[in-house]
């Protein structure tokens, strides 16, 4: 659950580098908790005004992770456009986020695990 807090609480911050432990477990948290709200906003019989609630408040946060995550692979986080070639920019997104990090310093900042 740290990481999660971490990044939100590192919610505008695109400089540095984020582990892929720290990205991946993001996603998780993000993708469990939009599960759970949109599970109540059927439940309550609302319309899905809490998911879009949530969707906006985790938007920035989700943007400076991936950037980080990207300059933890040596890229910069203007890669994250790529998202808009539909499937594929998806798909090279995904293989970006999987590698692993640059084992030295990178012009980003220091390497995470170290």
């Amino acid at each position: 659950m740290q990481w999660y807090l971490n990044a939100l609480k590192n919610y505008v911050g695109f400089q540095g580098r984020a582990r892929r432990t720290e990205y991946w477990m993001f996603v998780l948290f993000s993708a469990i908790a939009s599960f759970v709200i949109s599970l109540i906003d059927s439940l309550l019989g609302l319309t899905p005004i809490l998911t879009l609630i949530y969707s906006l408040a985790v938007l920035l946060p989700s943007l400076a992770v991936m950037a980080r995550r990207l300059h933890d692979t040596g890229r910069s986080g203007w890669w994250i456009l790529i998202s808009l070639i539909p499937l594929v920019g998806s798909i090279i997104l995904i293989v970006f986020f999987c590698q692993d990090s640059q084992p030295a310093d990178n012009k980003y900042g220091k390497n995470p695990k170290l």
